[in-house]
């Protein structure tokens, strides 16, 4: 299944690319389940990100690994493949992209996931896609122009 949310912003992709770190990371957390950081290299191939999703009774471990990046005179992307995922899910692969428009940037989540049963798959988008689109806000506040340019 895929989901791909947009979000512009007021900042260029190369401001917005030098802003993908461990404190946007940390900003980005929904509310439920609580997140916790347990590692953070960055956003270069080769890179992981390991998190602890807290349900309350139960905690489970997700990591990702950088799979590729890539900065052009238009875009910067990288991409995210689960290698570690909560029983919930099977795949997972997450393109970011940060696009020039303008004076600004798009930033574009691509997700393709998948569940260990199909119909979970279906479930799951409604959650999944409210997780992405709280970010919305955040990206717009982090990402905003600062001063006169």
């Amino acid at each position: 299944m895929k989901i791909v949310i947009e979000t512009p912003v007021e900042q260029g992709y190369l401001d917005v690319k030098s802003g993908f770190n461990e404190s946007l990371f940390k900003s980005l957390s929904p509310p439920f389940p609580p997140v916790k950081l347990l590692r953070f290299d960055g956003s270069q191939k080769g890179d992981l990100v390991t998190l602890e999703l807290n349900f309350i009774f139960f905690k489970q471990k997700w990591t990702s690994e950088i799979i590729d990046d890539k900065t052009t005179d238009l875009e910067f992307f990288f991409v995210d493949k689960g290698i570690q995922l909560p029983f919930f899910l099977k795949k997972w692969k997450h393109k970011h992209r940060v696009i020039s428009s303008g004076i600004g940037s798009i930033i574009r989540d691509e997700i393709d996931y998948e569940a260990p049963l199909g119909i979970l798959t279906y479930l799951l988008y409604p959650a999944l896609w409210l997780q992405f689109a709280f970010r919305k806000p955040i990206y717009r506040k982090i990402f905003k122009r600062t001063g006169s340019r």
